[in-house]
C-alpha cells in the first residue's frame, strides 16, 4: 500500500511543471488583435435590422438621410424603410411589365431608387408605416416575396396592365406590409408623406453618386451593369485615388458615405467587426498553415482563423487590380452599408467606420465594423456623398 501511495504521489510531481515552466506559460504573449485609433467618427442614428430582407440598399441610405439630418441641425428622425421600399415594389413591378417579364422583381436595389422615391411619393416616420402587416416580430418578405412573383407574370402573359391587376398586386402589398397613410400626426402636426418630406429640408439634387471604373471614361456618367441597377441610373467616373479622396475629404469634413460593394469575400467578417484584403504572398511562413485553413473554411465561419487576430499584409489595389476583379466578376454588388468615419490601426493603416444594418446582436461592436483602405479600393462598387463632400478640383471635373 505504502509502494503504491509512493508511485502515485511521485506521478502527481512528476506532472507538476517546474518553475521555468510555469515563467514560460506566464509570459506566453496574449492575441496582439486589433488596435483601433479613432481619426473622425460623426454622428448616426441607431443601429437597425434589415432580419429576412434584400433591403439594405434602403437602410444603408435611410441611414445616411438620417445623418444628414443629424448635420443639417434637424435632431434625430427615424425614417421609415419599409414605406421607401413599399413604393419601389410598385415601381419594379411596372418596370417589370414594360420588360415583358424581364425585368428586377428582386428585393435588391441602390440607393438612386431612395430618392426616387422621396421625389416621387415623399417620406414618413417610422412610427407612421413599420411595414410589417404579418406575423412575424420581423422584416421577413420571403413569403412576400413569392406572391410578388407570382402575380407579377400575369399582366405579362396577358400582355395587359388592368385596373383590377394593379388593384390585386397593391392588395398584396397591404396585406403583408400594411396600408400607406395618405395622412398622419407627428410630433401634433399633421402631415401627409410628401410634405413631412418637404419639412425635412432634405434636397435630392444635392446627393451624387460616383463609381471608378475603367471601362467608361473617367470625368464622365456610365451606366452601372449591376443587376440592381434595374432602374438604369448612371454614375459619375473617376480613377480610384480621387474615389478615396473623395471619400477622406467627406468624412474629414463632416458628411458621411454611402457605400455600396461586395462583402462576399473571405476577408469580410462582421462577426469579428473588420473587412480586409488579405496579401497571402507577403505573410510570414507559419502562416503558411493559417491559409489552408483559411482556404477550407466554409459558411463564412473565420472566427478562429489568425487572418482576423491582428492586422497583417494587405493586397496593393491599383486600378487594373480594381477593374480586373470587376470584369472577372470577382467583384459583386452585394451589399449597401453606411461609412460614418475612419480609425487607423496600430501599423497605421486606415480603416472606414463602418454601419451594417444587421442588428446590434450579431458582433461584439454593436453592429459596426472598419474596412481597410485595401478593401475599399478593391470591393467599392459605388458611394453616393453630398455634392459639397467633393474636393472642388474634382468636382469641376465632373462638371457639377
Amino acid at each position: 500500500m505504502k509502494k503504491t501511495l509512493l508511485i502515485l504521489f511521485a506521478m502527481v510531481i512528476a506532472a507538476m511543471p517546474t518553475h521555468a515552466q510555469k515563467s514560460r506559460k506566464q509570459a506566453a504573449p496574449e492575441p496582439e488583435g486589433y488596435k483601433f485609433t479613432t481619426i473622425v467618427s460623426l454622428p448616426a442614428s441607431p443601429v437597425k435590422n434589415q432580419s429576412a430582407t434584400g433591403t439594405c440598399w434602403c437602410f444603408a441610405t435611410t441611414s445616411f438621410m438620417e445623418s444628414e439630418l443629424l448635420r443639417m441641425g434637424k435632431g434625430e428622425y427615424d425614417l421609415s424603410e419599409m414605406f421607401v421600399v413599399r413604393k419601389t415594389y410598385e415601381n419594379r413591378i411596372l418596370d417589370n411589365y414594360l420588360r415583358q417579364g424581364k425585368g428586377n422583381l428582386g428585393e435588391g436595389s441602390l440607393s438612386p431608387s431612395w430618392l426616387r422615391v422621396f421625389i416621387e411619393d415623399g417620406i414618413v416616420p417610422q412610427e407612421a408605416y413599420t411595414g410589417i402587416s404579418y406575423d412575424s416580430p420581423v422584416h421577413n418578405h420571403r413569403e412576400l416575396q413569392s406572391y410578388v412573383d407570382a402575380v407579377s407574370a400575369v399582366p405579362v402573359k396577358m400582355k395587359r396592365l388592368s385596373k383590377e391587376s394593379n388593384e390585386v398586386t397593391g392588395a398584396i402589398l397591404d396585406i403583408y406590409m400594411g396600408e400607406v397613410p395618405s395622412t398622419f400626426t407627428y410630433k401634433g402636426q399633421s402631415y401627409t408623406p410628401k410634405t413631412f418630406a418637404a419639412s425635412l429640408g432634405l434636397n435630392m439634387d444635392d446627393y451624387v453618386h460616383i463609381t471608378s471604373f475603367s471601362h467608361f471614361p473617367f470625368y464622365t456618367e456610365g451606366l452601372l451593369e449591376v443587376p440592381d441597377n434595374w432602374e438604369m441610373n448612371r454614375f459619375h467616373n473617376v480613377p480610384l485615388d480621387e474615389l478615396i479622396t473623395i471619400m477622406d475629404y467627406a468624412l474629414n469634413n463632416g458628411y458621411t458615405v454611402n457605400w455600396d460593394g461586395d462583402v462576399s469575400e473571405r476577408g469580410f467578417s462582421h462577426a469579428n467587426g473588420v473587412a480586409i484584403n488579405p496579401d497571402f504572398t507577403r505573410m510570414d511562413p507559419s502562416a503558411s498553415t493559417d491559409r489552408a485553413r483559411f482556404e477550407a473554411a466554409q459558411g463564412g465561419v473565420y472566427a478562429n482563423l489568425a487572418m482576423f487576430e491582428k492586422p497583417g499584409p494587405e493586397i496593393n489595389v491599383t486600378q487594373e487590380v480594381r477593374q480586373k476583379g470587376y470584369e472577372t466578376f470577382v467583384t459583386s454588388d452585394d451589399h449597401l452599408m453606411h461609412v460614418t468615419g475612419m480609425v487607423k490601426d496600430q501599423n497605421g493603416t486606415k480603416y472606414y467606420i463602418t454601419k451594417n444594418s444587421w442588428g446590434t446582436d450579431r458582433n461584439p461592436h454593436g453592429g459596426y465594423l472598419n474596412m481597410s483602405e485595401s478593401y475599399v479600393r478593391a470591393k467599392t462598387v459605388f458611394i453616393m456623398v453630398h455634392k459639397n463632400a467633393i474636393p472642388a478640383d474634382i468636382k469641376a471635373k465632373l462638371g457639377i
